[in-house]
C-alpha cells in the first residue's frame, strides 16, 4: 500500500536575479534536505520548486521516484474531485523565490492565450494551463503588482515628458492605457534614457503623491540599465509595494506584475507559461503586440492586488490561516507555532505540499508514526490524512492543497 505522506527533495533554479549564497533563503531551505549538499556561497539561488512540473520536477527521498509517476500508480492519493478534474496530479505548483533585483515585467496568459500560444509554439508555451497566482512574503518584499489607478495614470502623464506617449483623445480608459504601456514598451533605448533623465530632473513634488518615482527610476535603471523599457511601465503605470512578513498578493491571469526583491512562498496554477517585455535582455522579450494584445486591467489600485489571510476551519486549534485566492486551482495554509503549541489539519480531500520555513517539531500521521519535521524539509500529503503538529521551540509551515 502506498504511502500517502512522503518526504520530499526538490529541485532548485539559479537565476542571475537570485539571492547568493547563505542570503538566499531558497539556498537555505534547499540545502536542509538530506543529501542536497551545501551552500555555493559563490552562487545564486533563484527558486525552489515543490510538486510535478516536468521541468523541475520533485522526487520521493526515501526512494528517488518522480512524484509525479508515484501519483500515477497510485492516484486514489488526490482524491476523487481532483482526480476527475486533473486527473491523478497535482493542479497547483508552489515555490520560494529569492531574488535582489526586479524579476522580468510579465504577464502569463489566460486558458484561451496559453492553449493558443501552446498549439503555436509547444516549447516554448510547454502547456495549455492559465497561471493566475499569489505570493506571500516571508522577509520584506517588494514589488509591482496591476495598475495605478486610471486618474493617477492621467496626471502623472500630463508631466512634460511623458506628454507624447498618451493618444490624442478627450477620455482616458483602460484602451488609452492599453496604447500608453504600448507606446512606453516600444519606445527606443535612446527614447527611454532621454525620458528617465528628464523624469528625474524634475522637483519630487510635481510627482504628487508618488515622490518616489524618481529615485525608483534611477534604482532599476542600475539593474537593467537606463535603456530598458520595463523602468517606465513599472514605475509610470503600476502599483509599487512594499509588503511585510505574511502580507500576501494574487496576481490573476493576464495581471501585470514584476517582483523587484525579497524571499516568498509563491503557488500558482500547474503552469510556466509566460510572457516578458522588460527587466530581461532585448532578445528574451515576447511580441509587444501579443503583450499588449494580451493585458487585463485587474487589479486597478494597490488595495485591490492584495489577498486577505484569514483563519482557517483546516486548523483545530486556532494556529493556521488560509490564503484563498479566487480560483479552484489552489489555496494556502500557513500554521505558526510558537514554543510548546499544538496544531490539528484536519483532513484536507485533495492533495497538499507542505514545507517548514522555520524552526522544528514533530508531525504525527494516522498508524501512530510521528515523523521529525525541520526548516526545509518538504512533504506531500495525500487526500483524507489528518496531521497533528507540536514544536518546542516554535515552527512556521506552509502547506498548498486543492480538494
Amino acid at each position: 500500500m502506498a504511502d500517502a505522506v512522503v518526504q520530499l527533495r526538490c529541485g532548485v533554479k539559479n537565476d542571475s536575479w537570485g539571492k547568493t549564497g547563505k542570503d538566499s533563503v531558497v539556498a537555505q531551505l534547499w540545502s536542509k534536505t538530506p543529501g542536497n549538499g551545501k551552500i555555493d556561497d559563490n552562487q545564486t539561488y533563484s527558486e525552489m520548486w515543490l510538486g510535478t512540473y516536468p521541468s523541475n520536477p520533485s522526487y520521493l527521498l526515501s526512494t528517488g521516484d518522480h512524484l509525479g509517476e508515484y501519483l500515477k500508480k497510485n492516484p486514489q492519493l488526490v482524491g476523487k474531485s481532483v482526480k476527475d478534474r486533473w486527473g491523478p496530479e497535482i493542479p497547483f505548483l508552489p515555490k520560494i523565490l529569492s531574488f535582489n533585483k526586479a524579476l522580468p515585467l510579465q504577464i502569463h496568459p489566460d486558458l484561451e492565450l496559453a492553449a493558443e500560444l501552446h498549439q503555436r509554439d509547444p516549447k516554448k508555451f510547454g502547456d495549455t494551463m492559465h497561471k493566475p497566482e499569489i505570493a506571500i512574503a516571508l522577509s520584506k518584499f517588494e514589488l509591482f503588482a496591476g495598475w495605478k489607478p486610471l486618474n493617477d495614470i492621467q496626471t502623472l502623464f500630463k508631466l512634460k515628458p511623458l506628454e507624447h506617449f498618451v493618444p490624442k483623445q478627450t477620455h482616458f480608459n483602460d484602451e488609452t492605457l492599453r496604447q500608453v504601456c504600448k507606446a512606453l514598451l516600444s519606445a527606443s533605448p535612446k527614447t527611454v534614457a532621454s525620458t528617465i533623465q528628464e523624469l528625474e530632473q524634475l522637483p519630487e513634488s510635481q510627482f504628487g503623491r508618488d515622490q518616489y518615482i524618481p529615485g525608483l527610476l534611477e534604482r532599476l535603471s542600475r539593474q537593467y540599465t537606463e535603456c530598458d523599457n520595463g523602468n517606465l511601465v513599472a514605475a509610470l503605470l503600476m502599483n509599487y509595494l512594499t509588503l511585510g512578513p505574511g502580507d500576501s498578493v494574487f496576481v490573476p491571469a493576464d495581471s501585470i506584475h514584476a517582483y523587484l526583491e525579497g524571499d516568498i512562498v509563491e503557488c500558482m496554477a500547474r503552469s510556466d507559461n509566460v510572457l516578458n517585455t522588460g527587466f530581461c535582455p532585448a532578445p528574451e522579450r515576447d511580441s509587444i503586440d501579443l503583450f499588449s494584445q494580451a493585458l487585463s486591467f485587474v487589479p486597478h489600485n494597490a488595495k485591490d492586488a492584495l489577498l486577505p489571510r484569514r483563519k482557517s476551519d483546516k486548523g483545530m486549534h486556532g494556529k493556521t490561516d488560509v490564503y484563498a485566492p479566487p480560483i479552484s486551482e489552489f489555496k494556502v495554509l500557513c500554521t505558526c507555532l510558537g514554543a510548546g503549541e499544538k496544531e490539528t489539519h484536519k483532513a484536507i480531500l485533495g492533495p497538499s505540499l507542505m514545507i517548514v520555513t522555520k524552526g522544528s517539531g514533530t508531525m504525527r500521521i494516522p498508524g501512530n508514526q510521528t515523523l521529525d519535521v525541520k526548516e526545509g524539509f518538504v512533504f506531500f500529503v495525500g487526500q483524507g490524512v489528518a496531521l497533528d503538529f507540536d514544536s518546542d521551540k516554535g515552527m512556521a509551515v506552509y502547506r498548498a492543497y486543492a480538494e
